[in-house]
């Protein structure tokens, strides 16, 4: 028996070996999960152990347990925190259902330049987060806000509010941002879900004597259902985590009233240079945010027949 044929042989056991099912697929998933493993996982878990350290910049940690998220949960500007960052991802997550549901309808439709508006529609999310938030700086500026001057040509208020100066208008502005950024996001991907809907379900459901708002609601809902929980879910935590764009905008103020968990951490870590009370308060997002995926999770189970 040649060298050949036996190289050949066992060439093509292997290949046989890899062909099985059980074996390509861990083939298949083997390096994306080394991938998590590498540049996710040991980040992660480095991040546990930083906030069980004290561990202030150029010193070495030492461990002290529990006492970084004892001292976050006494202290008051924590839970401020944490009520920014509920209402901030509430109010944008609903208005962005809302407005991505309402422009992926009215993308749906015949009308001539379809298909021009639907690329412009994507500019709002192309455009990096730090351009347009500096661009939304200005225009918020209470020197140079071109929302101030239109507000004092039609006579509605002059001065102009100071948008990012205040409490209630900062966190409003902040929403407003987020909601021009991810508009479009909601919109393509709804769009996508309703363009699967086959047209012979709204023609049987207008031949049974349903109306406009009867086919959207016992046609068009509970087949997009799927869709608006996957979109809903990347929001929620896109949303919750957010940094870009409010540490670019207001960097938390005035007074902490938009600090987000996010840059909440990066100013205990980086501008505090405390390593381990940053990271505790950057893992305290991840319990509520889990629950409220869980939360959604069960909400959005499909009902069995």
């Amino acid at each position: 028996m040649s060298a050949t044929y036996l190289e050949y042989r066992r060439a093509s056991a292997f290949r046989r070996w890899t062909e099985r099912e059980g074996i390509f697929s861990w083939l298949m998933i083997g390096p994306p999960i080394l991938f998590l493993i590498l540049l996710v996982g040991y980040p992660f878990a480095y991040g546990i152990w930083l906030s069980l350290e004290d561990r202030p910049v150029a010193h070495a940690g030492k461990f002290v347990g529990l006492a970084n998220f004892i001292a976050d949960f006494n202290d008051p500007v924590f839970w401020q925190v944490a009520i920014n960052t509920f209402v901030y991802t509430f109010f944008a997550t609903i208005l962005k259902m809302v407005g991505g549901l309402a422009l992926a309808l009215t993308m749906n439709q015949d009308f001539r330049f379809k298909n021009t508006i639907r690329a412009m529609m994507l500019l709002p999310f192309i455009v990096p987060t730090v351009l347009s938030t500096i661009a939304w700086m200005w225009m918020l500026d209470p020197g140079f806000s071109v929302i101030n001057w239109f507000l004092k040509y039609t006579g509605i208020a002059d001065p102009g509010p100071s948008w990012l100066g205040n409490p209630s208008l900062a966190m409003m502005s902040l929403i407003i941002v987020n909601v021009w950024r991810g508009l479009p996001f909601y919109a393509i991907t709804l769009l996508a879900g309703l363009q699967t809907i086959s047209p012979d379900l709204y023609e049987a459901a207008t031949i049974d004597g349903a109306g406009t708002w009867a086919r959207f609601r016992y046609v068009t809902l509970p087949l997009l259902k799927p869709v608006i929980f996957i979109v809903t879910m990347f929001s929620v935590i896109f949303t919750f985590a957010d940094f870009q764009l409010v540490y670019v905008l207001t960097r938390g103020g005035p007074a902490n009233a938009t600090h987000l968990f996010a840059t909440y951490a990066f100013d205990i870590a980086m501008s505090g240079g405390q390593l381990g009370m940053g990271a505790s308060v950057a893992l305290a997002m991840l319990p509520p945010l889990a629950l409220i995926i869980i939360a959604m999770s069960v909400y959005m189970k499909p009902n069995k027949s």
